[in-house]
């Protein structure tokens, strides 16, 4: 049942339900779409706890509209990304699973046919879509909300600015065009950091039709974040073990000169530093190498989803002379994404990690939803509380 002293919203490609997490309490979820088992069960073990569910496991094309009920205030999309990164193949939104924006699309369509339009509509993907295609993804993506009377913006946020983790993400955001929009919510031309040159340039690729009706949106940048990658490491995780001084060792001799520099720099800071590795494969005289390349900015690197072994994120703590490496832990991925200590993990390392990497990050979803969503949806309209 709806709780009427409640914003209510829908989540597509829903997976572990943290769109719902950054939304937070004043929000009731009407309806979830998933196509990953493993996922749905995740987001029933935190969410569904009552045993009354409203995630609806499967294609979304198959999702059939009697099963979305209302007038959701928020349509909420983080669509999969992996043909739109720029270590993707590059299909953009012809790719199989980018492309399922346009069945997304397709199911605002049939709401907004029957009079029942989401007041606002919320895209979260990778910033390789401003580029995707040199800009026509974006493009398409814009006109797709132009055509079909919504106004809308985007902004690029990096999950950074709240937690010690670098991802930053783009979001594209739409308010139908009945709905009264604050003057001080729009900029009259872009404002850093969250119009970044590459958001610019890919408006500026934008058709006019489109252009006409683009907001720059205007959010207030949030406090100097007090937290840095170590504060969010384990002693003694469960989910991963410590490696061996010969494994430590052989990780050691995969770094080229400027990285062990970094490794002997973090012995001298006089505190436990924690540094994020990825392993790459370089190309030196025509050879291939594989090389351990780390961080130690105080800042994870961006958490990907485990398709191989070299994007599952090693993690280096150097306490003096002492050095120690392991795999980054499940319990550690979802604190980099702002999931609260109570969060549900599934219990195989390889889900988790695919969840969280999967996932967008809670803090940037509630600092969207305090000084965007909320705003605009402060003032129900008539005709919304009629047919709800």
């Amino acid at each position: 049942m709806t709780d009427t002293s409640k914003l209510t919203f829908y989540e597509f490609f829903a997976g572990g339900g943290m769109a719902r997490a950054g939304l937070g309490s004043d929000w009731q979820c009407i309806f979830s779409n998933d196509f990953d088992f493993k996922k749905g069960a995740a987001y029933q073990a935190n969410w569904d706890k009552d045993g009354q569910t409203v995630l609806k496991v499967g294609d979304i094309r198959k999702v059939q509209l009697k099963e979305l009920p209302g007038v959701a205030d928020l349509a909420w999309a983080s669509f999969p990304c992996q043909d739109l990164s720029l270590a993707g193949g590059g299909a953009g939104l012809r790719g199989e699973r980018s492309g399922t924006f346009y069945p997304f699309w397709d199911i605002v369509k049939l709401l907004i046919d029957e009079g029942r339009a989401p007041r606002v509509v919320a895209l979260e993907n990778v910033t390789g879509t401003l580029t995707s295609h040199g800009g026509k993804d974006f493009e398409a993506i814009c006109q797709t909300f132009a055509d079909n009377g919504y106004r809308y913006g985007a902004l690029v946020i990096d999950a950074a600015l709240f937690v010690p983790h670098s991802r930053p993400r783009l979001f594209i955001i739409g308010v139908r065009e009945d709905i009264e929009v604050e003057n001080a919510m729009v900029a009259p031309g872009p404002i850093e950091p969250f119009h970044t040159r590459g958001l610019q340039a890919a408006y500026e690729r934008v058709g006019e039709e489109a252009k006409a009706k683009w907001l720059w949106w205007n959010i207030p940048t949030p406090p100097h974040r007090n937290t840095v990658f170590a504060d969010l490491v384990e002693d003694q995780p469960d989910s991963v073990q410590w490696h061996s001084a010969n494994e430590t060792a052989k990780l050691l001799g995969q770094m080229s000169p400027i990285n062990l520099a970094k490794v002997e720099a973090a012995k001298r800071a006089g505190r436990r530093m924690v540094g994020a590795v990825y392993k790459r494969t370089r190309v030196q005289d025509g050879v291939k190498y594989q090389r351990a390349e780390v961080r130690f900015d105080d800042l994870a690197g961006c958490l990907r989803t485990p398709a191989g072994g070299s994007s599952r994120q090693v993690i280096v703590v150097v306490d003096g002379e002492r050095i120690r490496s392991r795999l980054i832990s499940s319990r550690e991925t979802a604190r980099l994404m702002g999931l609260d200590e109570g969060y549900a993990l599934p219990k195989n390392y390889n889900e988790a990690y695919h969840l969280t990497g999967d996932g967008v990050a809670v803090p940037v979803v509630r600092h969207l939803a305090q000084y965007v969503f909320e705003p605009l949806l402060r003032k129900p309209r008539a005709k919304d509380a009629a047919a709800a």
